[in-house]
């Protein structure tokens, strides 16, 4: 369970990273930026490989998560890099990694202070 619990903060921490790579980005700087979009992609791999080594126990108990899509988009990402939808992959920065780090913050333990 304490795996778990660091794929779990893993795929926060990446997942936060996704948001701030993409904060203040519009659509068009994100198409026109390769050094963007190399990190977003690079963060949503991240997630997904995290969210590969979760037991299925702990996938079991937290339905509400979307595993299987999340470890398919790590899939596509590593094995199918240059033909990556960056419709797609922004979307999901901005629609899905948002709710996916709510989903993710109760589940791990808080972060101290100083």
């Amino acid at each position: 369970m304490w795996r778990d619990k660091a794929y779990l903060l893993d795929m926060l921490i990446a997942a936060r990273e996704a948001r701030e790579f993409s904060t203040g980005l519009t659509w068009e700087e994100f198409q026109n930026s390769s050094l963007h979009q190399h990190a977003i992609a690079k963060a949503l791999e991240n997630i997904g490989e995290a969210a590969r080594r979760i037991s299925d126990e702990t996938k079991a108990a937290h339905p509400e998560i979307p595993w299987r899509d999340i470890v398919a988009l790590r899939h596509h990402i590593a094995h199918d890099y240059f033909h990556l939808d960056l419709v797609r992959i922004w979307q999901i920065v901005q629609d899905d990694v948002p709710v996916l780090i709510r989903l993710l913050e109760p589940l791990v333990p808080p972060e101290e202070s100083g």
